[in-house]
């Protein structure tokens, strides 16, 4: 997409605020776009996390990444991880346009990237930050989070 016309109408007889995006495909943007007015009238901003019995409440903007691990879904946090009730691809649908899914068994946060080792034959590795935590990102997966973290 090269160009994006915006257009605002203003409308006293609207009850409800509704956005149309016209486009001859769905691209990155135009998801992205999606995404992000779908976080902003959704009000999303804490995940429930499970440690054994509890019940945690955590901010998404402190999750560095989910993954699966044994069959059960994982959040990681800089120093902790949760185990999360649903489903990669439920929790997909659900996050902020700045997660991306980088593998089939994981979704990073783009705004807790520090840096990315490439791998042409492989996966390539994430670091976060202040942890020693990685995560990696499959070459499948790599063009697109590089399309959206690259301005």
């Amino acid at each position: 997409m090269n160009k994006m016309k915006v257009r605002i109408e203003i409308d006293p007889e609207v009850k409800e605020c509704e956005v149309t995006i016209k486009c001859s495909e769905v691209g990155v943007e135009v998801e992205r776009i999606q995404k992000l007015l779908t976080e902003n009238s959704s009000g999303f901003s804490q995940i429930s996390l499970y440690k054994g019995d509890s019940e945690f409440f955590i901010p998404l903007s402190d999750i560095l990444f989910f993954e699966t691990e044994g069959g059960h879904i994982r959040a990681h946090t800089a120093d902790d991880e949760f185990e999360v009730k649903c489903r990669l691809y439920e929790l997909e649908e659900r996050l902020p346009f700045y997660y991306l899914r980088i593998s089939k068994s994981a979704i990073l946060n783009t705004r807790k990237l520090y840096s990315i080792t490439k791998n042409l034959a492989g996966a390539s590795k994430i670091e976060f930050q202040g942890t020693y935590k990685t995560v990696y990102c499959s070459r499948n997966y790599y063009k697109a989070l590089k399309d959206m973290i690259t301005p």
